[in-house]
């Protein structure tokens, strides 16, 4: 008697998954530290005040035609630093507010 070798069928991956209401078996969103944003948000303050330099300088140059980019990104680079202030202003009342506690 005469065996024939197995034929084999490449195999296929699947990929099982299942989906939930709850919510468990999705994928989990990075999540940004306080700090992370801080940091954030001060490197685009500086960008937008960086910006308003730029715009102020080309205006000084005569290169630019419509003075309204200019006064925008003025008035972005001013609202961004004045944000700025109050949170560090804020950040610092809290501060001294929990200095003052008695333990």
């Amino acid at each position: 008697m005469q065996m024939e070798p197995l034929q084999m069928m490449p195999v296929r991956q699947v990929a099982m998954r299942a989906e939930s209401h709850l919510g468990e078996t999705e994928d989990k969103q990075v999540v940004k530290s306080f700090g992370e944003y801080l940091v954030d948000s001060l490197k685009k303050t500086n960008e937008l005040i960086l910006d308003s330099d730029k715009w102020n300088a080309a205006l000084a140059a005569g290169k630019v035609e419509d003075i309204s980019q200019v006064v925008v990104a003025g008035q972005k680079a001013e609202l961004a630093l004045q944000l700025t202030l109050q949170l560090r202003n804020k950040a610092t009342s809290a501060y001294q507010e929990i200095m003052r506690m008695q333990v």
